[in-house]
């Protein structure tokens, strides 16, 4: 009994101990510049290819995460398609390779659930890179509107000031506009340009800056009025956010220790016990 019991406890405890980890440690550490990531998707995408049965269909939804990410790697959604089941089959082999080794009947439950994790790993990079991206978003907003406001100042039209900022500055939100200035330039509408952006960046703030200068284009309002105010409305959105960041950070710590990393060492403790309890025979050890 010992053989299945005190194992059990203690992966059950290195699996709490992980997540609890993983939950309490910052977000953003520190990464090199290469793209890890995006280049294991792209390698899944291409042997998911071969995998892929023709005619599959994507979620509505799922061309709208990729823009929101970025589009990573240049992936579309059949890339992603493909990299999902490229994944879900790794996983599904990798759990087999597992459950042989889980002590008890948890090998059943680690075959079955690795495909699913497996599927849905693509989804969860894209989900964290859609954050990040929106996270760099809002903190170079405020800051690139009042280059703007400065710029259409300075007498550039609107697609002018956006392409000027965009080349002079970094980050997702300068492409983003140096891309509307470049569609501009080509022959595209301003309001079909600025449409495509609040796509690609589906934020409030974006969709506030992209309907508030729609205003102003056709009622001829003051531009540089209308930057001004949307850089106040988006540092004001700013700091609300880093408050609120700050108010939930305590609470969430104290939830992750409490129902992760104490219940984790408990089980080491517990599976350490029974192990020298029940002997290595399964038998109750005189005291």
């Amino acid at each position: 009994m010992s053989r299945v019991v005190a194992p059990g406890l203690a992966f059950l405890a290195a699996a709490l101990g992980a997540g609890g980890l993983a939950l309490v440690l910052p977000a953003r550490l520190p990464r090199p510049r290469g793209r890890g990531g995006a280049r294991l998707v792209r390698a899944l995408a291409t042997l998911g290819a071969r995998l892929r049965a023709g005619g599959a269909t994507a979620p509505g939804d799922l061309r709208a995460r990729i823009e929101a990410a970025g589009r990573p790697a240049g992936l579309g959604v059949r890339d992603l398609l493909a990299a999902k089941l490229a994944a879900a089959a790794a996983a599904g082999t990798a759990g087999l390779m597992l459950a042989a080794v889980a002590p008890g009947r948890l090998g059943f439950v680690i075959a079955a659930l690795a495909p699913a994790a497996g599927f849905l790993g693509p989804d969860l990079w894209l989900g964290r890179l859609a954050r990040e991206r929106a996270r760099r978003v809002r903190r170079d907003l405020p800051a690139l509107l009042d280059l703007l406001r400065v710029t259409v100042q300075a007498g550039a039209s609107l697609s002018e000031a956006l392409h000027a900022v965009g080349e002079r500055a970094g980050g997702p939100l300068a492409a983003e506009w140096r891309a509307v200035g470049g569609q501009v330039a080509l022959g595209v509408p301003l309001a079909d340009a600025l449409q495509g952006l609040a796509e690609r960046l589906p934020l409030p703030e974006v969709r506030a800056l992209v309907a508030a200068l729609d205003r102003a284009r056709r009622h001829g309002a003051p531009l540089a009025d209308t930057l001004e105010a949307q850089a106040r409305d988006a540092r004001s959105a700013l700091a609300r956010r880093i408050r609120e960041a700050a108010a939930r950070a305590g609470p969430k710590m104290q939830l992750v220790v409490a129902l992760l990393l104490v219940p984790s060492v408990l089980l080491l403790v517990a599976a350490a016990l029974t192990s020298a309890l029940l002997g290595g025979r399964g038998e109750v050890v005189p005291l």
